[in-house]
């Protein structure tokens, strides 16, 4: 009687462990919703100067959260496309209607050198960032990636990967270009401190913009990240 009260007592706290890291949920947020929580007032308050291109929420064990990727969406060119210089990402957490900013990314692209433009625009990549629990520990682990047209289109532009796990940012930077000498990607070594789950996932998001041909990463590139390369050109 004894050892069943134990399996039943074991079998409870496994369920219920399964049962808090399966309580994640995140969503893109429509134009309506997006308005409602991102407000003309709010956006005044936080400095939301851009247009919202996509917002988001979320929420795990630790509360509920809403992003919104901004770009600046200073003109359009030839090809009608909008031309950035600008991108900014807010991450807002609620509780109990107190809402806190918990982070924000800034970044922008490379200035006109004499007249001529290194970059063409810059913008975050939507189809490459996510809101989900990777490792199972019932905390969404955000990944927001975004990058820029060079003279060349994706071949001389940049990618930047931005994982945030237990509020830490870890990047991946990355130089696109069909040269090997020109080549770069920079690899934060907190990077190599995440949980495997999360390393694993992360390459493999980095294999699928290879098969996208959005990155040009050296062929090796698992394999040396996997020493803890932190500079790879060739």
């Amino acid at each position: 009687m004894k050892k069943i009260y134990v399996l039943l007592l074991l079998s409870f706290v496994i369920l219920k462990a399964t049962a808090q890291t399966d309580t994640t949920t995140s969503k893109i947020l429509s134009k309506s919703e997006t308005d409602e929580f991102f407000s003309d007032a709010f956006r005044k308050k936080n400095l939301i100067k851009f247009p919202i291109f996509r917002a988001y929420t979320y929420t795990d064990k630790s509360g509920t959260y809403y992003v919104a990727l901004t770009e600046s969406a200073d003109s359009i060119n030839q090809a009608k496309d909008t031309v950035n210089n600008t991108i900014k990402a807010f991450n807002f957490k609620s509780d109990k209607g107190i809402v806190l900013k918990k982070w924000e990314i800034n970044d922008f692209k490379t200035p006109s050198l004499k007249g001529v433009e290194k970059e063409g625009s810059i913008w975050f990549w939507t189809k490459y960032c996510e809101f989900n629990d990777l490792d199972g520990d019932g905390l969404v682990d955000p990944i927001v990636v975004y990058g820029t047209f060079g003279t060349n289109g994706y071949d001389d532009g940049r990618a930047k990967i931005l994982i945030y796990y237990k509020g830490q940012k870890v990047a991946i930077r990355h130089q696109n270009s069909v040269l090997d000498p020109a080549r770069k990607t920079q690899v934060d070594l907190t990077f190599y401190a995440l949980p495997a789950k999360i390393q694993t996932h992360v390459k493999e998001l980095m294999e699928k913009m290879v098969e996208k041909k959005h990155a040009i990463f050296p062929s090796a590139y698992a394999d040396k990240m996997d020493k803890k390369v932190t500079q790879i050109g060739n």
